[in-house]
């Protein structure tokens, strides 16, 4: 990836980030009835040294705190300093949506189907468009954390855009148990930097307002490995796993409830599945029609849905099949 010469000042807020400095700045976005400022956080991370400028940024959707947790864990642990190029890391995106204990807004909006957004729109809109004028223009490339929706738990995955080549090489080197390519969604923050020229990839992994460590573990791996790959880090920095092992994906679907009733899980997540093997069941609850859900294909479980009690139509399961690197 092409870099200037010298590496550059970052400007948020009208506040300047020089060469080898690292501050803790915030964008103003709205006020809370009571009349409490709400801003988002921003933290900058820029070395002397030339090199990319790297986005790392979790909670878009306010209720998933995995992504969160791995930004929190990467500055406790000081492993955002570095060497050269630039970090702009933002722990929570959606602060309104967190403080809430939701994925939208306040009015119900989504901040991921809002960008590029508007200055004088609605609050997703106006985060959007903040977030846009403020950061995006200044970025190389972009790591979008994020979670599973409620009761739904997604395995470790990397989703990156298909007709980016340069997105597909990251989600490589990041290195996530799962891969796949993701068709871009009209206003989400991926199709916004898509149009940018910005290479973006998505860590899906964990269920939110639920930890789970193993996908905060290999959140942080994978953000290591690409910072590691673009020099902006030494290696002996981060606990890397450089052999790549990820499973590329294709043809995913949902497998839905064929039934109402109770719905019994009879595999591990992430695990391989084989066509016709049984995944779960769904049950009425007198125990007098049983329904069985099979797999459609050899390939992989990359989520669950934990609801116990489903409706006809709900989504149970997420599976693919893998790609052929030989054909």
């Amino acid at each position: 990836m092409d870099v200037e010469s010298a590496n550059k000042s970052i400007v948020i807020g009208g506040v300047s980030v020089s060469p080898g400095e690292e501050k803790l700045l915030k964008i103003g976005i709205d006020r809370l009835p009571t009349g409490t400022l709400i801003d988002i956080p921003v933290y900058v991370f820029n070395a002397r040294k030339p090199g990319p400028t790297v986005l790392i940024q979790a909670g878009l959707h306010g209720d998933e705190i995995n992504g969160i947790e791995i930004v929190r864990r990467m500055l406790e642990e000081k492993s955002l300093n570095v060497i050269s190029g630039a970090i702009i890391a933002v722990p929570i995106l959606n602060i309104f949506g967190f403080i809430h204990f939701s994925r939208d807004v306040p009015d119900g909006k989504d901040v991921n189907r809002s960008f590029p957004g508007t200055k004088s729109g609605s609050m997703a809109s106006r985060i959007a468009f903040h977030y846009v004028t403020e950061i995006m223009h200044q970025i190389d490339v972009a790591i979008d954390l994020h979670t599973g929706g409620g009761q739904r738990h997604n395995y470790p995955q990397i989703r990156f855009t298909q007709e980016d080549e340069r997105s597909a090489h990251l989600a490589k080197i990041f290195n996530a148990p799962i891969s796949f390519p993701s068709k871009l969604i009209r206003g989400s923050f991926r199709n916004a930097a898509f149009k940018m020229g910005k290479p973006t990839i998505v860590y899906e992994a964990g269920e939110s307002m639920r930890f789970d460590d193993y996908s905060i573990q290999k959140g942080i791996e994978g953000i290591g490995n690409i910072l590691q790959y673009l020099k902006m880090i030494s290696k002996n920095e981060s606990n890397l796993h450089t052999e790549n092992t990820t499973v590329q994906l294709n043809d995913r679907r949902w497998l839905r409830a064929p039934t109402a009733g109770m719905f019994v899980p009879k595999v591990i997540n992430g695990g391989e599945i084989h066509k016709g093997q049984e995944l779960g069941l769904v049950s009425d609850t007198y125990a007098k029609k049983t329904k069985k859900i099979k797999a459609p294909f050899d390939g992989h479980l990359i989520c669950i849905n934990h609801q116990a009690v489903v409706n006809q139509g709900d989504a149970l399961f997420h599976v693919g099949s893998v790609v052929n690197n030989k054909s």
